[in-house]
């Protein structure tokens, strides 16, 4: 930059690399289905903790011999190192995400002895190579300490078990947030300060509802496990009840309110367009058809919401658990569509439960709950469900996707007799 203006050659350089990004990114976007958007997430955070790192290192190594008599110096330096930390962190952590969530790498939680040790011994590594880059400016800290967050980013992420990556999602979020306030500092750009402080923040707080939703610290869903939670659960008895499609066809015609819960099985099936299908007919005969969204439910926050839109539910009959929750004892019929750990009931019945606690869709209080899944199997958690053997409950087994098209087929005949 000369004078304050920046060489056209330069300009035309950053108008070709944006227009290359843009273009992949686009290409990219639009081959990707809602239910791979957390996947899309969390390859693009990657990217953006990659571009952060890069960028602290040419930032370094372009500029820092002119920092030795600068006042702004340490604010320089500070944002160069933090940065190439939290990019370094969201980079790896966010492939590792990746893996996760579409089944390339393990659900289960990284579990070793040494594995909070292991966390110490980077954390102190890191601090230390701090005061070495401080006091002398020199890069070798810095790569090293880079390299170091790039374990780190792997290694905490891997710690996390499939259940709490919609979490784990968000806080990845934050950290690209703050890894671009770094780079507004280092570069003195207003803007990009502003933007990642608004991301940082948003991506926080979005944390911090989840974890409220769940129960459960971010302490214990970074560095502990569902499994830490609970002692000896009380244990499930009774027998479960099954029912047919054309019973249930039955109960949901005669029905006056009905409340549906959707979970990620909706989205792995991809039974959202038979669900809006059928919707739309039953609200158009009289009989009033309502959602309900667990904050958690889903691979990432809002994930349900956006399928159920571009199946073409309305909005309005979209809810939060905590709008709907007190009117389940008036409901005819609720109908949990690939959901397990947002409707157990444990979580409020069972103290030594590991969901002990956690605010749930009170689906069980409806006069009939049905539950649609592929088996008899728990949900994420690891915990059995006492909602499949209450006497109000019946069990819907079989692929979510050509279920509901049987039963949307199944409603729009019946209403039109």
């Amino acid at each position: 930059v000369h004078g304050g203006k920046i060489p056209i050659e330069v300009m035309l350089q950053m108008a070709a690399c944006a227009s290359i990004g843009g273009s992949t990114g686009l290409v990219i976007a639009n081959k990707i289905s809602p239910m791979n958007l957390p996947q899309l997430v969390a390859g693009f955070h990657s990217l953006v903790g990659l571009a952060a790192v890069l960028t602290c290192w040419a930032s370094h190594l372009s500029g820092v011999e002119h920092l030795m008599n600068d006042p702004m110096a340490g604010v320089h330096l500070g944002a160069v190192y933090f940065g190439s930390i939290i990019g370094g962190i969201t980079f790896t952590g966010s492939i590792v995400a990746y893996l996760k969530l579409d089944g390339k790498l393990r659900s289960e939680s990284l579990q070793y002895s040494l594995r909070d040790a292991t966390n110490l011994v980077m954390l102190a590594s890191t601090v230390g190579l701090g005061y070495q880059y401080f006091t002398t400016m020199s890069f070798s800290p810095l790569l090293a300490a880079s390299l170091i967050s790039f374990v780190a980013g792997y290694h905490l992420v891997d710690s996390v078990g499939g259940a709490d990556m919609p979490v784990c999602i968000t806080v990845l979020n934050s950290y690209s947030g703050w890894a671009l306030v770094c780079e507004g500092f280092m570069l003195q750009n207003n803007l990009l300060t502003i933007v990642g402080s608004l991301i940082g923040s948003s991506g926080a707080i979005l944390t911090w509802i989840m974890c409220v939703a769940m129960n459960r610290s971010i302490w214990n869903v970074l560095f502990g496990s569902y499994a830490s939670l609970g002692g000896s659960e009380t244990a499930v008895e009774g027998t479960h009840q099954e029912a047919s499609v054309q019973q249930v066809i039955e109960m949901l015609v005669g029905a006056k309110e009905v409340i549906i819960v959707p979970g990620f099985g909706l989205c792995q099936g991809q039974a959202q367009y038979a669900v809006a299908q059928m919707c739309k007919v039953m609200n158009e005969n009289d009989i009033r058809v309502r959602f309900g969204i667990h904050p958690v439910a889903g691979r990432m926050p809002g994930q349900l919401n956006v399928l159920l839109a571009e199946a073409g539910v309305p909005y309005d009959v979209v809810f939060e658990m905590d709008e709907l929750n007190d009117d389940f004892p008036e409901c005819d019929v609720s109908l949990v569509i690939g959901a397990n750990d947002v409707v157990n009931p444990s979580a409020l019945e069972d103290p030594h439960s590991a969901l002990a606690g956690m605010p749930v869709l009170h689906v069980w209080k409806a006069k009939t709950s049905i539950v649609f899944k592929r088996s008899m199997a728990t949900g994420y958690a690891g915990v059995q469900n006492p909602l499949f053997f209450k006497e109000n409950n019946y069990m819907l087994f079989g692929n979510a996707k050509e279920t509901c098209e049987q039963l949307a087929e199944g409603v729009t005949n019946a209403l039109k007799k």
